[in-house]
């Protein structure tokens, strides 16, 4: 399996417009680490961007876990980009 990082950014007030997803969210990145797919994912400490490490066979099944998430698809998350990752250590 191919290794992907994620870098994306939030919208303004997070913690305020995150409410209404938050729990599908959650539920959704469960599946996707309990599939495999998601290795470890969350925010940077001043909330204004997520990183996250995903497992998958290409890109565009990284893309697709992505745009599917309530967070992206509600404009919680508001731009991202992937990079094929190659773990040295």
């Amino acid at each position: 399996m191919n290794k992907y990082i994620m870098w994306g950014s939030y919208c303004a007030d997070v913690l305020e417009k995150r409410v209404p997803y938050r729990e599908a969210h959650l539920e959704g990145i469960a599946k996707l680490k309990e599939a495999g797919v998601v290795m470890t994912i969350g925010p940077t400490k001043d909330l204004t961007k997520v990183f996250g490490i995903y497992q998958a066979e290409d890109e565009e099944t990284v893309r697709k876990a992505i745009e599917a998430d309530p967070y992206w698809q509600n404009g919680i998350w508001t731009k991202y980009e992937i990079k094929e990752w190659i773990q040295a250590f």
